[in-house]
């Protein structure tokens, strides 16, 4: 059986920050945040790491760190193409968003041929998270269900002091399963407690801090590629209808239509872990205090990937 692999979505335009934040660094040796997440995942059992990005970042992802990475671990590239579509599709003229998570993933098709964990470039998740992820991914291969698991946070966890962010929350059930995630767009922190607003701020409803959201840290088997690949074209017909420009393929979706129709179940894997990323450029600074504060308690080296 193939070992986990771990998938890194790198390949998003960063609109809110400004730039590829994804290679800015956090702290004085140039590491970045993926640089903690792909030592937190070697140290999980990981040994394969693949980076979904844009072709045209190709020279500056392998600059930053894949020639880095790859003396620890097997690094592969896939490549996030907006022209990649089902036949008989075209981008609609105009367009230049990337079509989403799911679609991002569907880009390993060819690269992954067992269980793989799925992470953004920029959140950092903790060293826990990567070992709960591994371990389940060791254990549980489909049976008469598709066996998932996500890697829940608490939400007050996961917000910034410098705007709103989107959170998917959780909803679940007796057995600690997924049952449902509700995709708020827009979650602040607002006068002591966290709101979010489904109308451009006109209006907020409370949402509890202990609540559990996802940080898009999937675990799957191979068969959720097919899945992604076979709904693609359905998405599509109604995306291109009624938002052409921005319709995104998301990967929560595509799960929660599986647990809905019965054939997935996904676990939570619950971490206490205090999640960090970088949305906004005012993000930054925390983020590289907070690499500081683990280095200084011994949870990382100070120089990370020293022998």
């Amino acid at each position: 059986m193939d070992k986990p692999v771990l998938v890194i979505m790198a390949a998003g335009m960063g609109s809110r920050y400004g730039g590829l934040k994804q290679i800015d660094p956090v702290d004085r040796d140039g590491h970045i945040i993926m640089d903690f997440s792909i030592y937190d995942a070697k140290r999980a059992g990981f040994e394969k790491v693949i980076f979904i990005i844009k072709r045209e970042n190709e020279e500056d992802f392998k600059n930053t760190i894949g020639s880095r990475v790859e003396k620890y671990m097997e690094v592969a590239y896939t490549y996030q193409e907006l022209s990649d579509l089902p036949e008989g599709y075209q981008v609609p003229e105009g367009r230049v968003k990337p079509w989403g998570t799911a679609h991002a993933v569907l880009s390993c098709i060819h690269e992954i041929g067992g269980s793989f964990a799925v992470i953004n470039a920029d959140d950092y998740y903790g060293a826990e998270a990567f070992q709960l992820i591994y371990d389940y991914l060791e254990g549980h291969p489909d049976d008469e269900k598709y066996r998932y698991a996500m890697v829940g946070y608490e939400l007050g966890n996961t917000v910034t002091d410098n705007g709103h962010v989107a959170r998917g929350i959780c909803e679940m059930n007796e057995k600690g399963e997924l049952a449902g995630i509700h995709e708020r767009t827009r979650i602040e922190k607002r006068e002591g407690g966290i709101a979010y607003s489904e109308d451009d701020g006109a209006t907020w409803i409370p949402v509890p801090a202990d609540s559990t959201v996802s940080m898009n840290m999937w675990g799957f088997t191979k068969s959720i590629l097919k899945e992604i690949r076979d709904g693609f074209p359905a998405f599509l017909d109604q995306g291109l209808k009624e938002n052409p420009m921005k319709c995104e393929y998301f990967l929560p979706a595509v799960v929660s239509g599986l647990l809905g129709e019965g054939r997935a179940a996904a676990v939570v894997l619950k971490s206490p872990d205090k999640w960090y990323g970088m949305t906004y450029k005012e993000d930054k600074p925390v983020v590289a205090a907070a690499i500081r504060r683990m280095k200084d308690e011994g949870l990382y080296r100070e120089h990370l990937w020293e022998e």
